[in-house]
């Protein structure tokens, strides 16, 4: 249908959709050069000790984020949703998450700053998470109209692009220069850590249209908060409501969450396997990183094309059973050196938008219009229920390879744990039942 809305409102919404995307952006250097490809590969270095030692410290570290993320989330978000706060408590959390950055700015190259550096990440972790839960969650307030799928893509579409031109000006600026930007050299990862203050000023900049344009509505009837238990028994109700109503529903969400996690711990635990196992410079996996943000980009992108052709589920299952075995072949072809994993990476990289996406998308289609609101704030907090997962099984199987083969390096058995969360969503998902067409909404 035309949207006959005047053209001053048509305005007013345009902005406010991209008030809503510009939050993607700016908090993307989080995700892609902290917790990925720079700051996570710097704290894994042998300047912090050996090899086992930093990796699952660093997958202890994410564990035990994701399960402060799952406990909290639902409960930062119920008291946001009743006290009409949502984007006030976005606004705080996403400047907590720039004071978190910054803060990273003090971890030199020493062993004895192993802890600091990774107890602020953890911390940094879990506010980025939940805020990204609150951010997900405005998502149907801004879209409207049905068309929560094309803004959420634009909104994830911007979210690359960030990453990669945040990536590129890191590399240019302080990486691949021997002396960079400010006479900022390597001697005690001063580049590094000088690039953690970079991520801290473009979180609060690029964020700022989002709390400008953006406000919380009003809300009525709003009632006193019922803590952590309350908050479950919540949640509970309304995951048991929609299992009576809408059962294939709950079943995606609980398959959704194995594989989200696992998804996640692709991009999570990519940096310190090329670095260490692959033997990557700090350089090349910032290279890697930007031609994977791009990559799966453009193949989300592609891949959102086939969706409306052959479902989303299908574009899951095939994505996921592609994951798993690449997977495989990094873990058996370890001793292959960088351009085994530059292709076996980039591969990987191709399929973990697309699932997402068509996670998504799925939802979007499968969910009646009246309850969105509902569905996606569970799909968010099931999102985090097992954020621990991906991690806890990285450090185990890193524990595991090294008692079977011994030695200290012994990093690339962790993608065999993140490929088990996959073979776990995997199994889950083959029960869900497609839809055929988009709802009419």
């Amino acid at each position: 249908m035309p949207d006959a809305a005047p053209p001053a409102d048509r305005r007013a919404r345009r902005r406010r959709i991209l008030g809503w995307a510009m939050w993607d952006p700016g908090t993307q250097p989080f995700n892609s050069v902290i917790t990925t490809f720079v700051f996570s590969v710097y704290i894994v270095s042998d300047s912090f000790g050996s090899n086992d030692h930093t990796s699952t410290s660093l997958s202890w570290t994410m564990a035990l984020a994701g399960l402060c993320i799952a406990l909290l989330a639902p409960v930062v978000g119920q008291w946001a949703d009743r006290s009409g706060r949502r984007l006030g408590t976005l606004k705080w959390l996403t400047w907590a998450l720039a004071l978190m950055s910054g803060c990273l700015f003090f971890i030199q190259a020493r062993a004895s700053y192993l802890l600091l550096g990774l107890v602020l990440l953890g911390i940094g972790t879990v506010i980025s998470d939940v805020a990204s839960a609150l951010y997900n969650g405005l998502l149907d307030e801004v879209a409207g109209g049905g068309k929560v799928g094309r803004i959420s893509g634009f909104g994830w579409g911007l979210g690359y692009m960030g990453g990669i031109i945040a990536l590129l000006v890191i590399y240019v600026a302080w990486i691949q220069p021997d002396v960079g930007w400010f006479g900022v050299t390597a001697t005690n990862g001063m580049n590094i850590r000088v690039s953690m203050l970079f991520c801290a000023a473009w979180i609060v900049l690029l964020t700022l249209p989002t709390f400008i344009i953006l406000r919380d509505r009003p809300r009525t009837g709003i009632t006193a908060g019922t803590g952590l238990v309350g908050a479950y028994r919540r949640l509970g109700r309304s995951v048991a409501g929609l299992w009576r109503t809408h059962r294939g529903i709950v079943v995606f969400l609980i398959a959704s969450a194995l594989f989200r996690d696992g998804l996640n711990g692709v991009f999570q635990f990519g940096g310190p396997i090329a670095k260490q196992t692959f033997g990557f410079t700090s350089a090349q996996v910032l290279v890697f990183g930007i031609a994977a943000n791009l990559v799966a980009g453009v193949s989300t992108i592609g891949f959102g094309l086939l969706d409306d052709r052959i479902g989303p589920r299908r574009v899951i299952i095939g994505s996921l059973v592609i994951l798993i075995a690449v997977a495989v072949a990094v873990f058996v072809l370890h001793n292959g050196g960088p351009i085994v994993f530059w292709v076996l990476g980039m591969a990987m990289c191709a399929f973990v938008g697309p699932a997402q996406s068509a996670s998504r998308s799925y939802l979007a289609r499968a969910c009646p219009k009246q309850m969105q609101g509902e569905v996606f704030g569970l799909y968010a907090t099931t999102g985090k229920a097992v954020s621990f997962l991906a991690p806890l099984l990285f450090g185990l199987f890193i524990t595991a390879g090294r008692m079977i083969g011994g030695g200290d390096n012994n990093q690339y058995w962790g993608i065999l744990g993140i490929a088990v969360v996959l073979l776990a969503g995997l199994l889950a998902m083959i029960p869900v039942k497609d839809v055929a067409a988009p709802a009419l909404h």
